[in-house]
């Protein structure tokens, strides 16, 4: 049996290594625990290295070598944006206003107010400081059914139709218990937010779950709105699973699909992953949201759980199909800053940044998977969005890379406290500092057209370009021909127009000089040669 190479380094085991760091900020890394691997992936060697960075200059740390990458430990921080020096010519951090959203969609008026309630994060820690409720709600109702919803999430407005003034409102799950307790002040909040619309009799409930699970959720004091209680709604469930289904579901994706694709079986392979399934069942559960407001027929509260998972994955789609705004880049950026981010989707829990422990219960792909249903919907809808796939991919390379501040900590209270906005870098700076990179060439503004996707498994495919990227065997995806021959006519057209501009601009010169004045009119239309 031949013996592995020997390396020039000098090598230590990355399974014996017992040498432990402290960062700056007292953090501990024990280097003795292996350096994950990838199936047939060996070591070769490892050595302490310090590392040029292009963004931050040197950094000490550990290079791991195998016979397949090198993997760069770093000694010095867990979190690299709080390191990141770069400088771009626009702020990313000034993209979202809620007061200026708010107001662009008409709000405040008669029926809705904005509270600054929660100001000090007082009534709920993961909401963020800015709120809107109905006009006839006051500060001391808003408390008292905060004491009914979990983690005091109550139901809040998060975007209003234009025309026919229905509503989405999205909140936390009620505190009903085994008992069916009851809290009137959240009946009658309930009642004022269907009376901001005087011409529906009924709210509609989406409850994201599966029925099982919500009365599962009656054990631990959560639940859903009963009908004996909340006479004028209507409930219904949308079978969406929970984060731990979501997280196995990936997991089977990523071992069809690295390191090695499974061609033999691939189709039934993908089935087995249940991961479109889930994708289609959050689409389908936003299109019933988008289909109730856009028609008038009702306004819409949506909630799971505690309303940071599958309600954010539900409210924000819904506006992406019903609102043309949030489908620019600059729309999209403020659809993920104000519902995901502000409203208290739990990053850090699900990513885990900053935290080794991989098999944390909490980590889960809810982001991801929102994106992925934004895919799905530019695939079938290819002239409705501003942005291109490698908008989205980039978005997603940055949610676990910890380059830029915009996806740390679990809520705007805890980013407050660290001092996110002045200690990082947006990612959006970034973007929007070189925004024709993540154009879409056939993107049409239309307005106030909304978007049905069809949510068939046979209209939806896995991302290859996201999920396969990265697979040694495949090889790299080469740019749209279709889209790159469009960019091309673009920028000839553009060029055309340019030399029209100079030549109109050569020819009034003339007309006004009275010495080369033109003695037949065929003589003042100048001739252009054109390849059309």
């Amino acid at each position: 049996m031949a013996s592995a190479p020997t390396s020039k380094y000098n090598s230590h085991s990355l399974e014996n290594e017992s040498i432990k760091r402290t960062s700056r900020d007292g953090v501990n890394w024990d280097l003795s625990e292996a350096v994950p691997r990838l199936p047939g992936e060996t070591r070769v060697a490892d050595k302490e290295v310090i590392y040029i960075c292009p963004f931050n200059g040197p950094i000490k740390g550990r290079v791991y070598i195998t016979n397949y990458r090198l993997y760069l430990r770093s000694l010095e921080t867990p979190i690299f944006a709080f390191l990141n020096e770069e400088k771009f010519n626009v702020d990313g951090w000034l993209v979202y206003n809620p007061v200026e959203e708010y107001r662009r969609q008409g709000l405040p008026n008669h029926h809705w107010r904005i509270t600054f309630i929660n100001k000090c994060y007082e009534l709920c820690d993961t909401y963020p400081s800015l709120l809107v409720v109905p006009y006839r709600a006051s500060d001391e109702d808003l408390r008292r059914v905060a004491t009914f919803r979990s983690r005091n999430r109550i139901p809040v407005l998060s975007w209003i139709h234009p025309e026919n003034k229905t509503v989405i409102v999205r909140c936390s799950q009620p505190l009903v218990g085994m008992s069916g307790k009851r809290n009137k002040d959240d009946e009658k909040y309930l009642d004022v937010i269907r009376e901001t619309n005087r011409q529906i009799s009924k709210l509609t409930i989406y409850d994201a779950r599966p029925n099982v699970n919500a009365v599962a959720n009656k054990a631990t004091g959560g639940g859903y709105e009963s009908d004996d209680a909340y006479h004028n709604a209507e409930l219904f469930f949308l079978d969406i699973h929970n984060i731990h289904v979501m997280r196995e579901s990936l997991k089977k994706v990523k071992d069809i699909v690295y390191p090695n694709v499974e061609e033999s079986h691939w189709l039934s392979s993908l089935e087995s992953t249940h991961w479109l399934e889930h994708i289609k069942l959050v689409l389908t559960g936003a299109i019933q949201v988008a289909d109730k407001v856009s028609s008038g027929k009702s306004s819409v509260l949506v909630h799971c759980s505690d309303g940071w998972d599958r309600t954010a994955q539900l409210t924000s789609l819904a506006m992406l199909m019903l609102d043309s705004f949030y489908r620019s880049i600059e729309g999209f950026e403020i659809l993920v800053q104000k519902e995901w981010i502000s409203f208290g989707h739990k990053f850090a829990s699900r990513i885990g940044h900053g935290d080794k422990n991989h098999a944390d219960a909490d980590r889960s792909p809810i982001f991801l998977q929102f994106i992925d249903c934004v895919w799905q919907m530019s695939k079938q809808f290819p002239t409705a969005f501003e942005f291109n796939e490698q908008f989205l991919i980039t978005i997603l390379d940055h949610l676990y890379s910890c380059r830029f501040g915009t996806f740390l900590y679990n809520c705007e209270s805890a980013r407050e406290r660290q001092k996110v906005t002045e200690r990082t870098v947006s990612l959006w700076s970034l973007i929007n500092s070189n925004k024709d990179k993540f154009k879409n060439p056939f993107y049409t503004k239309e307005i106030n057209r909304v978007l049905y996707p069809v949510a068939s498994m046979r209209h939806l495919e896995l991302w290859v370009n996201y999920y396969i990227r990265w697979n040694p065997r495949i090889k790299q995806q080469q740019p749209n021909p279709v889209e790159q021959r469009y960019l091309e006519l673009l920028a000839l057209r553009d060029e055309y127009i340019k030399r029209l501009e100079e030549l109109q601009l050569a020819n009034s010169a003339k007309l006004s000089d009275p010495s080369t004045s033109p003695s037949s009119p065929s003589q003042m239309m100048p001739h252009v040669q054109t390849h059309f």
